[in-house]
């Protein structure tokens, strides 16, 4: 009987059966329950992929923000997203029931790259122990005090003297900031700074930079949603993996080295610190060295490359508004002058630059959706009942640009950040995030900000290259920085 069957029913019945039996499990498997927020019209397999522009998200978020509301639901292939839009619900989510959306999804290219440990994609009782030594070592090594200033001052001068090499003619600032930021990052991790020529040095930051470019390319954004099948494509994606490796091998051979000269009663940095914490082995394997390994890929990549991409908008918007640029000078002329370096005690008498310093991170919205959270229990949110296990985006894009918010959002205007000549701080200027998984290395990215701005601007003045118009226009990536310029840097 069965082969009788078999043989009765034709390839095009057969397909015609197959198709069904798909479109019925992917509606079983997409079946949300009725008090579900919002969703756009869906279609099986790809979700709401038709409705995305992938060259900008941000304009698609926007547009079903302003269709279904504070809160709403997207699929994308094997991904389902709930995203929330304004402040009073982002405060909710974050920090109000951040306990409930405490934990990262496993994304499908950082699990390629990171695993699920380190300090941004772990979770439980791995993710807070990390994060506790994390904060704890880099105040040891001077975060919030003198002597990291200090380091950063140095650095400044170095920066300053690789721009003033250009003598005023046309340059991309790109890879002297990567290397002047990542330097600060590095003197911590590794133990010490790296001339901008050091071939090490610059392998490691091409290696970043690389990863940092393809994050945004259409192949690797579809490798998230459909891992399975895009593993086996050639593009982008591709690339980010060997690189991924070679990054690995580079920072396993550091490891190795400090391993080598490793003095148990004399930490140098945050290697040596991880290699006591490893030798303390209370049996619960926390401390190991794929940790360690997955802790500098995080530390490294979020502090050169958030930081850096700031820096890059700040000097192009400067350019850009001469005025604005003009008024930040004065200020550091009257307040620092020109016979020494700015410091950080200076900041609380520069509202202005301060004020300018805070609109470039609101205007340049280096980090959109913040890094993804997901529910570790049944929760509600507004009224809307979110099963555990669901795929949280908190829409910061929304808040830096809310016109509820802001006096002028799409306007670049420091005069947000200022009230009666005064620096204000507002809610809704959230870049870091907010709630217990909030950037870690938030007060030392605001101090490098400062500083190396303010240096910068004290001993040049920014301008377009003669018969060029800048832009902002953008490009994706970990980071939505500009895309690349070149700016003339006049001395002073």
């Amino acid at each position: 009987m069965l082969r009788f069957l078999w043989e009765s029913i034709s390839v095009q019945v057969l397909l015609i059966f197959l198709v069904i039996f798909l479109l019925v499990a992917d509606y079983m498997k997409h079946r949300k329950p009725k008090s579900f927020p919002p969703r756009p019209f869906y279609l099986p397999i790809v979700g709401h992929m038709y409705l995305m522009n992938f060259s900008n998200p941000m304009m698609t978020f926007q547009k079903l923000t302003e269709k279904y509301g504070d809160i709403f639901s997207i699929e994308m292939g094997i991904s389902s997203f709930v995203c929330v839009n304004v402040l009073r619900l982002v405060k909710e989510v974050l920090v109000n029931q951040g306990e409930s959306f405490l934990d990262r999804p496993e994304m499908p290219l950082e699990m390629e790259l990171f695993s699920n440990r380190g300090l941004v994609f772990s979770n439980g009782h791995l993710w807070k122990q990390h994060r506790r030594f994390t904060l704890s070592t880099l105040r040891n090594f001077g975060l919030g005090k003198r002597s990291l200033e200090e380091r950063i001052q140095e650095e400044c001068r170095y920066l300053v003297d690789a721009f003033g090499d250009e003598q005023g003619n046309p340059f991309n600032p790109r890879f002297k900031i990567n290397n002047a930021i990542s330097n600060i990052i590095c003197s911590l991790t590794f133990g010490n700074r790296f001339d901008y020529h050091d071939e090490d040095y610059q392998k490691l930051l091409r290696l970043i930079d690389e990863i940092v470019h393809l994050r945004g390319a259409i192949m690797t954004q579809l490798y998230d949603h459909f891992p399975s099948i895009i593993k086996f494509f050639p593009g982008a994606h591709q690339t980010i993996f060997r690189s991924g490796k070679v990054l690995k091998s580079f920072v396993k051979e550091r490891i190795d080295k400090h391993k080598e000269d490793w003095n148990p009663s004399e930490s140098r940095d945050f290697i040596d610190c991880y290699l006591q914490e490893i030798a303390k082995d209370n049996g619960d394997g926390i401390f190991q060295e794929e940790n360690l390994v997955a802790c500098m890929l995080d530390l490294l990549f979020a502090g050169t490359e958030t930081t850096s991409t700031t820096i890059r908008w700040a000097l192009l918007y400067m350019a850009i508004y001469p005025e604005i640029q003009a008024r930040v000078q004065a200020e550091i002329d009257t307040v620092i002058g020109q016979a020494r370096q700015p410091a950080l005690d200076d900041r609380s008498n520069m509202p202005y630059t301060n004020a300018v310093i805070h609109e470039v991170q609101r205007k340049g919205n280096i980090v959109p959706f913040g890094v993804p959270r997901m529910t570790v229990k049944d929760t509600v949110v507004d009224g809307f009942y979110i099963p555990k296990g669901t795929l949280l985006a908190p829409n910061l894009t929304a808040l830096m640009f809310d016109k509820n918010e802001w006096e002028t959002p799409d306007t670049f205007n420091p005069g947000h950040f200022l009230k009666d000549g005064q620096f204000w701080r507002r809610e809704a200027f959230v870049p870091f995030s907010i709630g217990k998984r909030s950037c870690p290395g938030e007060l030392l990215a605001r101090t490098e900000l400062f500083l190396f701005f303010t240096a910068l601007l004290q001993k040049f003045t920014f301008q377009a290259p003669p018969d060029t118009t800048l832009n902002l226009q953008f490009t994706l990536g970990i980071a939505v920085g500009p895309k690349p310029y070149k700016i003339c840097a006049v001395p002073r």
